[in-house]
């Protein structure tokens, strides 16, 4: 049975209020920091129409999206009820928590603390990774090693914050929508996440949520969520 918190009232009410109008348009690509925008719109249940960006194409670069993310980059979003748009995804989850008093973690300064560790450290760490590590290996040892010990680090970093605590910041936030999609790919970094027990114990809590679910497969589906012990 859910536990009823004031989080959990907060959000009944915003559902209520909404009644199935779309307030957020969202241009977006499967990738982790798609995922990211995708999951915590599902999470905080605000209808929104989703417009996929197929960056394979180079649909980032068309005009008509530069005129929402200048810096040509997924995900971004508008919001039709102010006007705003907005790219960058760590500041599109601020924008969310922030008008919508959701997902805030316990403390805001810790949540937006490890929002911006996720910014810093896991994305663009990670992100080398994938280039090294799956798509380009053998080409640069050097490369392989840095960034792959690197990955190793930020995931003891992760599994000993963890430790004792449910969430990154205590209560579901953000900032775990913002780190999860990038772990999600663990596979692609070549690591074991049955070797971080507080981490894996995290990461399969979030998978199971129905939100997290669904917004893992915006705007289409590419895979099974990977889970330990699985390859896909």
């Amino acid at each position: 049975m859910n536990r009823v918190t004031p989080e959990l009232i907060r959000l009944l009410e915003i559902t209520r209020n909404l009644e199935d109008r779309v307030l957020i348009d969202l241009y977006t690509w499967p990738t982790p920091n798609g995922r990211k925008v995708s999951i915590a719109l599902e999470e905080f249940g605000i209808p929104y129409e989703v417009h996929a960006i197929d960056i394979g194409k180079g649909e980032q670069f068309d005009d008509e999206f530069l005129k929402i993310s200048p810096n040509n980059k997924i995900p971004a979003i508008v919001d039709r009820a102010s006007g705003r748009a907005m790219m960058e995804s760590g500041a599109i989850l601020m924008y969310l928590a922030d008008t919508y008093d959701l997902f805030r973690g316990d403390q805001w300064w810790e949540t937006v603390e490890w929002l911006m560790m996720q910014m810093g450290s896991v994305g663009p760490m990670l992100g080398q990774a994938h280039h090294f590590l799956k798509f380009n290996p053998g080409k640069a040892p050097y490369a392989e090693t840095r960034y792959a010990a690197e990955v190793q680090r930020i995931y003891a970093v992760l599994d000993h914050r963890l430790d004792g605590r449910g969430y990154l910041s205590g209560g579901y936030s953000i900032a775990d929508m913002a780190t999860w999609p990038w772990i999600s790919r663990f596979e692609w970094q070549q690591m074991d996440l049955r070797a971080y027990p507080n981490l894996r114990r995290w990461y399969e809590e979030i998978a199971a949520r129905e939100a997290v679910q669904r917004g893992y497969d915006v705007p289409n589906h590419v895979n099974a969520i990977p889970m330990p012990g699985y390859r896909h």
